[in-house]
């Protein structure tokens, strides 16, 4: 019962305060007197801050030049009144420039940490990173859309040329996989529809990468409850390719066959004249077990881009993150976007950088029975193709 108004409260002791926690000596001061320096110094005083993160590779996942790319995109609008620009200061009241804003806002997409953890490290408040985090993710979305493009036809010729040499599939132009992006359940309290067959809530992601594991195409925002066939069919990449606008060319193997431009998948995807599925079933002729063995040779690349991307970007790793439907999906391209720049800068990443294994751990492999019959041909096709090329 509530108590009567107007009753004299009972006065509580006064809890003792706690006595703050005493401040580590500051490491030593990494290698050069740069920007990154003087960062990590400014807040690795704090006793909560990873000590491991003396390098600007070990928490940006970047090297200094890439990060320096980024700002220079960036800079305009983290620092222009007109996008909003607030003075935003460490507990130390030195206001942040746009390299200390960038660096906080991919902390928090690099670790995953919490924006309470986030803001402890830089004795900031939890909605100052997130403001920080969104302006960046706002920026990143406009400036930086030309790194996540479909192929132009040389590059399309390049990509093709080393899926042939890598893994013998001539006309090869991509992989595709999905992925699920674990929700916390009390993201979408009134609705079922993102709870997938795993009993997880989710949103999927869609991806077609390159033999450089480069994002070529991507679809997010799809809730977890849709199988991959489905989630294929809403893309636009479906309806391009269906029209012939793209994966349109033809290339004639030495028999004479005719053979389309097409893109890898596992069985949760049709087989279609633009996307090759593998054969089902157990003790295939020769011809198709080797097809098969290539086949799940280059959707692996794939595979492990994904699995990347999740080991890259831990905000969109595991269920901490509380997002809303419309924000996640543009959290989810920019990762895609910034491994791209990434490549683009760096190279193929090397195997220190990569992750592999299952990207979608807990779930289980789908099966589509759809098949159209020029589809199967060009299978067959390319099946006898590879075989006679051994």
């Amino acid at each position: 019962m509530a108590p009567v108004r107007g009753a004299k409260k009972r006065k509580r002791p006064e809890k003792p305060v706690p006595a703050p926690a005493p401040r580590l000596p500051l490491p030593p001061l990494p290698d050069g007197s740069d920007w990154w320096s003087a960062f990590y110094r400014r807040v690795a005083g704090n006793s909560s801050f990873p000590r491991e993160y003396q390098t600007i590779e070990s928490v940006l996942k970047m090297s200094r030049k890439t990060f320096d790319y980024i700002c220079s995109l960036v800079k305009k609008d983290l620092t222009t009144k007109t996008y909003g620009f607030r003075n935003f200061r460490f507990g130390d009241k030195t206001i942040l420039d746009v390299e200390d804003q960038v660096a906080v806002a991919l902390m928090r997409l690099t670790t995953g940490e919490s924006l309470q953890n986030i803001g402890i490290w830089f004795g900031m408040n939890h909605s100052a990173i997130s403001n920080i985090t969104w302006r960046f993710i706002e920026s990143m979305e406009e400036r930086a859309i030309c790194h996540l493009k479909w192929p132009s036809p040389e590059e399309m010729a390049t990509i093709k040329a080393r899926f042939e040499k890598i893994y013998g599939l001539p006309n090869c132009c991509g992989a595709i996989d999905t992925t699920h992006i674990l929700m916390c359940s009390s993201a979408q309290p009134n609705s079922r529809v993102w709870l997938d067959d795993e009993n997880k809530n989710s949103m999927v992601l869609q991806a077609v990468v390159d033999t450089d594991m480069r994002f070529r195409d991507i679809v997010s925002g799809w809730p977890g409850s849709l199988d991959d066939s489905c989630i294929l069919r809403t893309s636009g990449l479906y309806r391009l390719c269906q029209k012939g606008i793209r994966l349109d060319g033809q290339m004639e193997l030495p028999g004479g066959s005719a053979v389309r431009e097409y893109i890898v998948g596992d069985s949760s995807y049709p087989l279609l004249p633009w996307l090759m599925t593998p054969y089902q079933g157990q003790d295939l002729p020769a011809a198709k077990a080797e097809f098969n063995k290539r086949h799940t040779a280059a959707t692996k690349v794939v595979q492990t881009a994904l699995a990347t991307l999740k080991g890259r970007w831990r905000v969109i790793q595991g269920e901490l993150w509380r997002p809303d439907k419309h924000r996640l999906p543009r959290i989810i391209f920019v990762c895609c976007l910034i491994t791209n720049i990434i490549i683009d800068m760096e190279g193929t990443p090397s195997k220190e950088m990569l992750v592999s294994g299952n990207h979608d751990h807990g779930y289980k492999q789908q099966y589509s029975n759809v098949a159209d019959d020029n589809a199967a041909k060009q299978r067959d096709d390319l099946s006898h193709h590879v075989t006679a090329g051994e």
